[in-house]
């Protein structure tokens, strides 16, 4: 099972894109897009939850993959809570944690970091720009040696964390910020 975590504020084709990719390259069975209550570490606050639901519903339209506010009914707030929590909720699910190559490169500033690769893998996606940084990161240098190939990468959920892989997609360039700053999602 996959976990694709955010505030999806907006919410894009890009993140159905990205999320259809991480089905097939990491052979998840399913992919939950969990959106979230905020981000702790941006300043300004996302849209109504029931704004984002509702749209990231209308984008994100594949058999396979559920939109939803766990989260938000869970009470977690952070990527570490929700983790911690869904372990004793599925004991018998196996999770990966799915990302951008752009939150690789800022993983070491998410609280309890460590303890979100400690429980589950992670699955991250090419992002435009950010791949020599996220490959350098300090989560990708400490785990090093437990990333799994490229060519290896749909046998990522049933690795031990800590275990990671990072694909590379066909590269687009839209981004919820870009769309925010352009006007496209007051």
């Amino acid at each position: 099972m996959g976990l694709f975590g955010g505030s999806f504020d907006p919410p894009h084709a890009g993140h159905a894109r990205v999320t259809e990719a991480a089905l097939g390259r990491f052979g998840l069975d399913r992919v939950w897009w969990l959106v979230s209550p905020g981000n702790p570490l941006k300043s300004r606050g996302p849209a109504s939850m029931e704004r984002r639901l509702a749209a990231s519903r209308s984008i994100m339209r594949h058999p396979r993959v559920s939109v939803t506010d766990l989260e938000a009914l869970i009470g977690a707030r952070r990527t570490w809570e929700t983790i911690g929590a869904l372990g004793r909720l599925y004991p018998r699910t196996r999770f990966v944690w799915l990302m951008g190559a752009d939150n690789l490169a800022r993983f070491h500033l998410w609280e309890n970091w460590r303890s979100i690769t400690a429980r589950v893998p992670v699955g991250v996606l090419a992002r435009p720009g950010h791949g020599p940084d996220a490959r350098g990161s300090p989560m990708a240098q400490l785990h090093r040696g437990r990333r799994l190939p490229q060519s290896m990468s749909r046998l990522l959920a049933e690795r031990s964390p800590p275990a990671w892989c990072f694909v590379t997609l066909p590269m687009r360039s839209e981004s919820s910020t870009g769309i925010r700053e352009a006007g496209g999602w007051p």
